[in-house]
């Protein structure tokens, strides 16, 4: 049973969201985004609430019962005030910056590491240090987030690398004399 899915998103002020067949859009002051539902849920929108509940009492109904809900409240609050990751670069000589449509790192590698920004994705970067990724898609700004990361995540021995604002990094202690 879905402790999730029992409860109805809020939708927020100044978003529309329509069902047309089996495809749930949401469109806020930020953009647009599209949902399709799955088969196996039943989806409505009521008094500025956006309800969803099984189709049947097979596992698959119950398992896309709180996925679809939790897709939606995401749909809903990118839309209307998106998401974003702040990145720390650590680390001597390690930089960023933003060069037209690709984001330029400098991670201690023999060449700069070049990442194409992909569309519906802002990268800015306040400092050379600092990297922070927007955008309306929740999925999306993680994947791009965790991809940057990737390049060099960060070594618990002096901590070099990329890492989340959020992320805390456990330091080991080095070898000794």
């Amino acid at each position: 049973m879905s402790r999730v899915g029992k409860y109805p998103v809020e939708i927020p002020a100044g978003v529309t969201m329509a069902i047309v067949g089996n495809r749930l859009t949401a469109k806020g002051r930020l953009g647009e985004l599209a949902l399709d539902l799955s088969d196996h849920v039943e989806a409505t929108i009521e008094d500025g609430k956006f309800a969803v509940k099984p189709r049947t009492s097979a596992r698959e109904a119950r398992m896309m019962w709180g996925t679809t809900r939790s897709l939606v409240a995401a749909m809903a609050h990118g839309v209307s005030t998106g998401y974003s990751k702040s990145m720390e670069i650590t680390g001597t000589g390690f930089r960023a910056a933003v060069q037209g449509p690709n984001l330029v790192i400098n991670l201690g590698f023999s060449h700069d590491v070049v990442y194409p920004v992909p569309p519906g994705i802002k990268i800015t970067c306040e400092r050379p240090t600092a990297i922070k990724v927007e955008g309306i898609d929740k999925r999306l700004v993680g994947q791009v987030a965790a991809e940057i990361r990737g390049f060099r995540p960060p070594e618990p021995y002096k901590g070099k690398g990329v890492r989340y604002d959020t992320e805390t990094i456990r330091r080991k202690e080095g070898k000794k004399k």
